[in-house]
């Protein structure tokens, strides 16, 4: 049965069918409600320069989280060699870690009345991260890239974090100290353990010599013990 009731959609006097009512409204374009950059009035009781600065910190490290969180995902596929198992499910375990800060971060940045930067563009454009090639690299240059992002993430958070105290925005400071500071901390940790120079797959040298020289003096039989 004809219907008049989706006039809105084509203008007067269009018609539709029950089931034109029921399919999705496509390619709607409209105003923007907010522009990036500017920030909403909100009762939060911080000054104007307090919610400004902390916007424009926490997106930056927003889009620098952005970066080191795709960077775990891209080493996690494309690690190799003999520690392939154990960075494979690292990798993947701080990717989920970074993609929950991602979330923490944007959401801030909307309590505070601000636009929070998510699209790959904004992203690319603004991080301040070394981009990896797209080229598969050696497990010590990855893990190499991810420490200098860790740290560079880190020094940006900290200085957010005491700026933000700094004007009264506590809620800022608490996010990135015990949330983005602490996380990246605990990750530079475990990643760095797998730098450390020592050989997976070898015998203890100093114990294989004593092995060695203990052997050299072993007595056949019949023959008497000798002193070393």
């Amino acid at each position: 049965m004809a219907s008049v009731q989706g006039q809105g959609r084509k203008g007067a006097g269009w018609k539709s069918t029950d089931g034109d009512q029921a399919s999705p409204i496509l390619r709607q374009r409209g105003k923007v409600l907010q522009r990036a950059g500017t920030l909403r009035k909100l009762p939060l009781g911080l000054s104007e320069e307090a919610k400004a600065d902390s916007v424009a910190r926490l997106n930056q490290v927003l889009v620098d989280t952005i970066v080191l969180r795709d960077m775990y995902k891209k080493h996690h596929w494309q690690t190799s060699g003999a520690t392939f198992y154990q960075l494979h499910l690292l990798f993947d375990k701080h990717y989920e870690e970074q993609a929950e800060l991602v979330d923490a971060l944007a959401e801030r940045i909307q309590l505070l009345g601000g636009v929070s930067l998510g699209m790959p563009h904004d992203v690319a454009e603004l991080s301040k991260i070394e981009r990896p090639p797209r080229d598969v690299e050696e497990p010590a240059v990855q893990l190499s890239r991810l420490l200098e992002a860790h740290e560079y993430i880190l020094r940006q958070s900290r200085e957010a974090a005491r700026r933000a105290s700094e004007l009264g925005d506590e809620g800022t400071n608490d996010l990135l100290v015990s949330e983005v500071v602490r996380v990246n901390e605990m990750q530079v940790w475990f990643v760095s353990e797998h730098l450390v120079d020592v050989p997976l797959v070898t015998a203890d040298q100093e114990t294989a010599a004593t092995s060695v020289a203990s052997a050299d003096v072993e007595p056949k039989r019949g023959e008497a013990p000798t002193s070393v």
